[in-house]
């Protein structure tokens, strides 16, 4: 290839370059058009409104994520991690200079059903509007009232979020929400629902829950595979996301053995209501924070709802784990003859106390480990952060008691970890894959990175 040749070759990749450049800036910066949303009729009652808008919010769970620990509500200030850095949640009080308080209706509206600022810009999809796209016009009303009249005015600048550049450039956002984020809002489809509580439900999960944030998993362009139980990828839907704060949201479909297939209506809704049920609890913040800030706090039909609705999802299908009741370790630990089991002397160390030999507990204090979907998981890392670094369960007006597991990682090493979560993956039945010293070294530097500690210390701000 002569000089000129190559020259030519390199003007012309440039050219189209330049030109798909020019494309993707003018298709980011094109302002998008949105369905105006009609104020409340006159005749509403403020007070009604401002009430109904409350119960939202707390549908919605903003106020954790809008509220740092120790902050004043919904001043904003928490952190939120990301692949890309960590951002920080916005204040979202009436207050004119620093919050939302020159927000109309349009305004808010756009910013939550479409991820769009009232100057233009697109919110990064750490704030969930592809989910809070199906939230009706009527709570979308509601909310505004509540915020603008029935929130404490906090004066808190907004703090910059710690994403280097090129990452914080924001106009790129623009194309990540106009090709994966909502598109026209419509209403939600209550007709396609059995029955108006699975309706109810399947609102609650998909839209102000905002379920599947978590709870699903994400593309490699880091959109939800899913947004409700339909389509080709419906199967996706809550079958289990990424970590969150060091530990892994877990499948919410009917598998048996890593979701919630074993689990009756009833003990889902105790574990919302409570964070604990008959035979397990939540464990990690992140859910601590649904249960204390959420759920606990709407009525029982709606959480009977919520409940009724996840019991229709189907099984995944895609554990490797097996689950499979035996009596054999119950044997092992009783009779004292574990040899050179070192996993089993570990368990009798320093789980024994409270579990007990047949791993069972004692049954609404302590989680049950035979058949629990959280040791069962493909990924162990939640159990090795319990283990780690302990876990608190939520205090709930039901279950007042934050009872708590110490943490050990104080006092075992790397391979020990292993070898105790290895034991109790393939115990009583159980039947999952092992866990590694290396895997154990991981979560101990993510928490060390954490300050030292867990995430979920029962801070409900």
């Amino acid at each position: 290839m002569t000089m000129s040749t190559t020259k030519k070759a390199i003007a012309a990749v440039v050219g189209i370059g330049a030109v798909v450049f020019a494309g993707a800036l003018a298709y980011a910066l094109s302002p998008s058009e949105t369905r105006a949303i009609a104020p409340a009729a006159g005749t509403a009652d403020q007070a009604q409104l401002v009430e109904a808008g409350r119960y939202v919010a707390i549908a919605s769970d903003c106020i954790a994520c809008h509220t740092a620990p120790g902050g004043k509500p919904f001043a904003g200030g928490l952190a939120v991690h990301s692949p890309i850095g960590d951002m920080y949640s916005t204040n979202i009080t009436p207050d004119k200079q620093t919050g939302i308080g020159n927000y109309s209706l349009n305004d808010f509206d756009r910013a939550i059903r479409h991820g769009i600022r009232n100057d233009g810009a697109s919110l990064y999809p750490a704030m969930p509007y592809p989910s809070y796209a199906r939230l009706s016009d009527q709570d979308l009303r509601a909310l505004y009232a509540y915020f603008m009249h029935g929130v404490e005015p906090v004066n808190a600048a907004n703090r910059k979020n710690d994403i280097a550049w090129p990452l914080s450039i924001r106009w790129p956002v623009a194309i990540w929400r106009k090709t994966f984020g909502p598109g026209d809002v419509a209403p939600f489809e209550v007709a396609k629902y059995q029955s108006e509580q699975l309706a109810r439900g399947a609102y609650l999960v998909q839209g102000p829950g905002h379920c599947g944030t978590c709870h699903t998993p994400r593309a490699a362009t880091m959109q939800e595979l899913a947004l409700d139980e339909s389509g080709k990828d419906g199967k996706e839907y809550l079958s289990g996301g990424a970590l969150i704060d060091g530990w892994r949201a877990v499948n919410l479909r009917g598998d048996q053995v890593d979701g919630l297939g074993a689990w009756t209506e009833q003990d889902i809704v105790d574990t919302l209501k409570t964070g604990r049920n008959r035979h397990t609890a939540v464990v990690g913040g992140p859910m601590n924070d649904v249960v204390a800030h959420s759920m606990q706090h709407m009525n029982d039909t709606d959480v009977h709802a919520i409940a009724a609705y996840l019991k229709t999802l189907p099984a995944h299908g895609g554990a490797k784990a097996t689950f499979a009741a035996s009596e054999d370790t119950t044997r092992l630990l009783k009779s004292g003859k574990d040899g050179d089991n070192r996993g089993a002397q570990l368990y009798l160390d320093n789980c024994n106390a409270c579990h007990r030999s047949d791993g069972k507990s004692n049954a609404i204090t302590f989680p049950a480990l035979p058949g629990n979907p959280t040791v069962l998981a493909d990924d162990p890392t939640s159990l090795i952060r319990v283990i780690l670094a302990g876990s608190r369960l939520p205090s709930t007006k039901e279950r007042p008691s934050d009872l708590a597991m110490p943490g050990f990682g104080w006092r075992l090493n790397d391979e020990e970890t292993a070898e105790l979560v290895t034991f109790v993956r393939n115990s009583w039945g159980n039947h999952a894959k092992g866990a590694s010293a290396s895997e154990v070294a991981k979560v101990r530097r993510a928490i060390k990175e954490d300050g030292g500690k867990s995430l979920d210390e029962g801070d409900t701000h």
